[in-house]
């Protein structure tokens, strides 16, 4: 009986042959030069061939460009967009070798995603309904041994996961789509200064969440308070009562102190000692979160980078939310492998001596994996950043195992006259598994020696008048931490929200802060169709969406809920399109001033010619015809400053993957005598500090003869640019 092995990649689909061939596996080519792999089982034949992810996606049935739109259905991804027009060869090769085959096996990757993935190419290519026919292959590492493993362990299709899956799919399809077009309709096409106009059953909550944060900081009122401390034997005591937020105690208190500075007692010496377990291994969210803030490496490029790792066997599979460690995985022998790695030799072999294979735990499990662990395959040819987010798993992984470390903690109390001093001391007695994961430290404080009942003479005592701080911005980690809180997207999809939310310049910064434009879509939203950005929705349809997976609840019943939840919040939205549209155009208007004209004193905006390209001109036209040029291709926000020379405004010029520079818009101003053409600063060595890094005049470009004969290609791509961009807008779905 021959069969069809699909994997998810194929830098799988060659180590699942190199697996189940024992090597006797044999590379083969379909005539579009796609790999695939022939292993003989005596009569038999298994066929091991690759996706390249997602081979179908959701489209609607009809062409229509309103909405709302209902009737979807899955197709070939290449036949939706243009883009995906390389996964065509990928399904025709599976199309092929399913005609040959009786029997079918999911190994892609074994999640919601993987299982969708697998499923679908069986479903439309196999005609096998389904059955018996078709298996599932259930792995978490790329190692030879767990494959080998899992082949001889097949389980029927995870079906109940792939009909949670195809509805997350759909919905989110079906929410983006509607939603966007709904936003795009209400503004009458109107593009926001080249910004795309989306929103979504999880992307509306999200900014939401961060447009309330952003609220609160913008309100926060700040409240002085005031704090004492006393300098004994050199040593910075602070008073008992902590933060003092009247000031009449605060100053009372100071010159009790300062009275009695010579007449102190030690009242106290406290000497204890704590156990500091480990941290748990890393799940996804863990992971990313350590990984930014250690390693400085995005959220989305540590996903990345870990499911490169995986798929190169050197770490376990990376989507999971599990801190769970089971000893069927063999701890011992990976523990073992590891050794023989010079760079961790002498860690693993200090618990292999002391015969430590028991993992402390944490509380997250998840059905599907374990927590990530490094497998014990020696890595090679990786990059910087791939072995540094890999020495950062295994050390945590064995660290683990190690035991806790140990705290002595020393507290002392001194008394003038009734106000009371602490100081807190600390130090690492034993490094315990400190030594073992080297991204964490413990903060040490030696203090003196004090003796109870000894007289303490305060040197200096010091009022400091404070004030309270807004609450923090989240970082990229931090906000994925806390959409996994709120149980809003999956742990698979929270980063690529998060991007989105950049990428549509609603947010930005690495302390993420709401734009203008960001807050005005919120405002909008929140006053006039509330439901959209409300996390209650999205959370009741996860919540059906488990109960799915779990078999509790039928495919069908989650997605004509979905459907009716989606036309509720479009009726409520045309109910208040008008005021929507009003308020967000008054946004933006505002968030493209980009200061006064030097002219007649009115606003210089951001314009738009006919051929897309940007320009500042005065608000005033046709009153006032002074028009500056702008750089293109990026982003061009405002500082509320003015050039001291010329008395234009200066912009700040952002663009991708480059350095953001300032510049005034005046092309002639004195600024731009050292810079470069083309809006760029010249490379130099450290040029001497200026006020403010200012660019040469956009206008600066090639002599007329050579833009005459570009021209007309100038003009093609920007018109093929314009009609690829509506194709993506049209076909693009979000979360």
């Amino acid at each position: 009986m021959d069969t069809l092995v699909i994997a998810e990649k194929p830098s799988v689909a060659l180590r699942l042959a190199m697996a189940l061939g024992n090597g006797k596996q044999e590379q083969k080519h379909t005539n579009e030069r796609v790999s695939y792999y022939e292993i003989k089982n005596g009569k038999d034949t298994l066929y091991v061939a690759a996706a390249v992810g997602h081979l179908f996606t959701i489209t609607q049935k009809d062409k229509t460009r309103g909405y709302p739109v209902l009737e979807i259905e899955w197709a070939p991804s290449h036949s939706v967009s243009s883009f995906s027009e390389y996964t065509k060869k990928y399904l025709d090769a599976l199309a092929v070798l399913s005609k040959k085959c009786d029997k079918f096996i999911n190994a892609c990757d074994y999640d919601t995603e993987g299982t969708v993935i697998g499923t679908n190419i069986i479903k439309f290519l196999s005609k096998s309904h389904l059955g018996d026919r078709a298996k599932r292959m259930k792995f978490s590492t790329t190692t030879t041994a767990d494959l080998q493993e899992a082949y001889s362990h097949l389980t029927p299709l995870d079906l109940n996961n792939y009909y949670a899956g195809e509805v997350r799919h759909m919905l989110d399809w079906l929410w983006g789509i509607n939603l966007s077009r709904a936003l795009t309709h209400a503004l009458a096409g109107r593009s926001f200064g080249g910004k795309s106009l989306s929103i979504g059953r999880v992307q509306g909550p999200t900014l939401a969440l961060l447009a309330k944060h952003e609220i609160s900081i913008t309100k926060f009122v700040p409240k002085p308070f005031w704090r004492i401390t006393a300098t004994i034997q050199g040593t910075e005591f602070s008073n008992a009562r902590g933060d003092i937020f009247d000031k009449k105690v605060a100053l009372a208190a100071h010159e009790k102190t300062k009275q009695n500075a010579t007449n102190g007692i030690i009242e106290s010496v406290e000497a204890t000692e704590r156990k500091v377990n480990p941290y748990p291994p890393f799940d996804l969210t863990s992971l990313q979160m350590e990984a930014s803030r250690a390693l400085h490496i995005d959220p989305s490029k540590t996903l990345a980078i870990a499911q490169s790792l995986y798929e190169r066997s050197y770490i376990s599979y990376p989507r999971t939310s599990s801190q769970k460690l089971p000893h069927t995985l063999g701890l011992p022998r990976i523990i073992s492998d590891i050794a023989k790695n010079p760079n961790y030799s002498r860690l693993a072999g200090m618990l292999i001596k002391q015969k430590k294979f028991a993992p402390k735990e944490g509380a997250k499990t998840d059905e599907a994996h374990p927590s990530i662990f490094p497998t014990g395959v020696t890595p090679s040819g990786m990059t910087e950043e791939e072995a540094r987010l890999y020495d950062m798993i295994t050390k945590r992984f064995l660290s683990v195992f190690a035991d806790a470390a140990t705290v002595a903690r020393l507290r002392i109390v001194a008394d003038f006259a009734g106000e009371k001093y602490v100081a807190n001391g600390a130090k690492i007695t034993e490094k315990g598994w400190l030594e073992f994961y080297d991204y964490t430290q413990l903060e040490e404080k030696e203090l003196p020696r004090f003796e109870k009942g000894t007289k303490a003479i305060a040197t200096r005592v010091e009022t400091a008048e404070m004030k309270t701080q807004p609450p923090k911005r989240y970082s990229k980690a931090g906000l994925i931490s806390e959409l996994e809180k709120r149980e809003l997207g999956t742990k698979a999809t929270r980063a690529s929200i998060i991007d989105t939310l950049f990428k549509r310049s609603y947010v930005e910064g690495t302390s993420i802060s709401v734009t203008k434009f960001g807050m005005s879509v919120y405002e909008a939203l929140e006053k006039n169709c509330k439901m959209i950005v409300d996390e209650a929705t999205t959370r009741q349809l996860e919540e059906d969406m488990e109960k799915i997976s779990q078999g509790s609840k039928q495919e069908s019943e989650v997605l004509e809920e979905g459907k009716e939840m989606l036309l509720q919040a479009l009726k409520m939205f045309d109910e208040h399109k008008e005021q929507i549209a009003a308020e967000m155009k008054k946004a933006q208007y505002e968030s493209e001033i980009l200061g006064k004209c030097p002219k007649d004193g009115g606003n210089l905006v951001i314009r738009r010619s006919r051929v897309g390209k940007t320009f500042a001109a005065c608000a005033n036209y046709p009153k006032c015809m002074n028009t500056y040029s702008l750089p293109q291709k990026a982003l061009i926000q405002p500082t509320g400053r003015t050039c001291e020379h010329c008395h234009t405004p200066i912009i700040k010029v952002i663009r991708r993957a480059r350095r953001p520079f300032e510049m005034d818009l005046d092309p002639n101003c004195i600024t731009k005598k050292d810079w470069a053409p083309f809006g760029e600063p010249k490379k130099v060595a450290e040029p001497k500090k200026e006020p403010m890094q200012q660019a040469p005049p956009p206008t600066a470009g090639p002599v007329k003869a050579k833009a005459k004969k570009t021209k007309v290609k100038e003009e093609v791509k920007k018109v093929t640019k314009r009609k690829m961009k509506k194709r993506v807008q049209k076909d693009e779905g979000f979360e």
